[in-house]
């Protein structure tokens, strides 16, 4: 049977009411933009992942990129990133003012780690941007202990994983994020809590893009922090700098978020749990179905996280040729991503190479991303475990 690759439509159908009566809502209050349904979901969202603040804006590239800029970037300043990953995390680092500088991530995880950041950094670095890759987070504790011995920013991009989770010791987690700058490692402790994507960095960076696990109706994005004045000064920058009307503090940009956008979201908003739960489920009988298959090679979730799932990603050998195989029989795959980006031409300036991130590189060749979403059946799942392992049996 055919199995698409992602169907919002089932989505759609399951809460059409719901939505329908939301965006009837909207048009009939003739009011578009910003507004008292906008603060409603920052609050909710803000409440959901245990953060003080939330502002809504208009993408989830500008809910990375309005951060960098409050921090004032002068000439020179850089911002570590993943190369594997989506390019709007370059995007926002180069057009904020900062330089990107690539690093490698770790082979099972496919995120940075501090021991990738570290290789790279130099004395002009200012900020870190772990990625929570497909949905997993990455190893958030470590991290935030080498920025903060080095005085640097941590702006998590949590775009793929809202909803994710990772354990801390219960002892030294305190009031949030803020605490974790203090986290001991070798602190032994009998209890541990869960904290969430996007109140684990001094920032955090959420997008709403359709695709993701909690999608609107289009573009939309939000930031995270327990920083009041970082959430002041984002506030400003979504509306050219200025609270109010007509006199601007700083050049700020427009990127605010839709009413509509904030609207739909908090109608989803309350199945996001379940959503997860059933790409978990979709996930466990995956691996399943692949035990045993050779050349394939299941995801792998760091023993401190929940994973959600954004993307179920395998390693495999013959990648393209698996892909054309699915496609001949109606089954949809994703590829995420073809290209590091320390390979990408428009950042030929910066002097990346083949040969200087061999992690990426590999991951670049052998990734392949399987349907993952919540409405898939048992059966769909089977369909494709199948064709899997059809395909490496021949």
């Amino acid at each position: 049977m055919p199995v698409p690759f992602l169907d919002l439509k089932l989505q759609y159908n399951a809460l059409k009411t719901e939505l329908d009566e939301a965006v009837e809502r909207i048009v009939s209050s003739q009011s578009f933009v910003l507004g008292p349904e906008v603060q409603a979901l920052e609050e909710e969202i803000a409440d959901y992942l245990g953060v003080p603040f939330a502002v809504g804006v208009a993408s989830g590239t500008d809910a990375l990129l309005l951060p960098l800029r409050a921090l004032e970037p002068e000439v020179g300043d850089e911002v570590i990133i993943p190369a594997f990953t989506f390019f709007a995390t370059a995007g926002a680092v180069w057009n904020s003012g900062f330089t990107p500088v690539f690093c490698d991530v770790d082979p099972d995880i496919f995120n940075l780690t501090a021991e990738t950041v570290e290789a790279v950094w130099t004395s002009r670095t200012r900020a870190v941007i772990p990625v929570h890759l497909y949905g997993q987070v990455a190893p958030m504790a470590e991290i935030r202990e080498l920025a903060k011995s080095r005085g640097a920013f941590v702006l998590e991009d949590a775009a793929q994983a809202i909803g994710a989770r990772q354990r801390f010791p219960a002892a030294r987690l305190g009031a949030g994020a803020s605490d974790l700058a203090s986290l001991s490692l070798d602190e032994s402790t009998t209890s541990e809590e869960w904290l969430m994507a996007g109140a684990l960095g001094d920032a955090g960076a959420l997008s709403f893009f359709p695709t993701k696990n909690l999608g609107g109706f289009g573009d939309g994005g939000l930031v995270t922090t327990s920083d009041e004045a970082l959430a002041e000064k984002v506030s400003k920058l979504r509306v050219h700098g200025g609270k109010q009307m007509y006199h601007h503090e700083m050049v700020g940009t427009n990127s605010r978020l839709d009413a509509l956008q904030a609207a739909v979201l908090r109608v989803k908003l309350p199945h996001l749990e379940s959503w997860a739960e059933k790409r978990q489920r979709n996930a466990a009988l995956y691996d399943e179905l692949f035990t045993g298959i050779e050349g394939v090679k299941t995801p792998i979730v760091a023993s401190k996280n929940d994973h959600v799932y954004n993307q179920y990603t395998l390693r495999v050998h013959q990648r393209d040729e698996l892909r054309g195989f699915l496609g001949e029989r109606g089954i949809g795959s994703g590829l995420y991503y073809p290209l590091g980006l320390h390979l990408q031409e428009c950042f030929g300036e910066l002097g990346g190479k083949p040969g200087d991130l061999p992690v990426t590189e590999a991951l670049t060749e052998e990734v392949v991303s399987l349907p993952i979403f919540p409405e898939l059946t048992e059966g769909q799942i089977t369909e494709v475990g199948q064709a899997v392992r059809e395909f490496y049996s021949r």
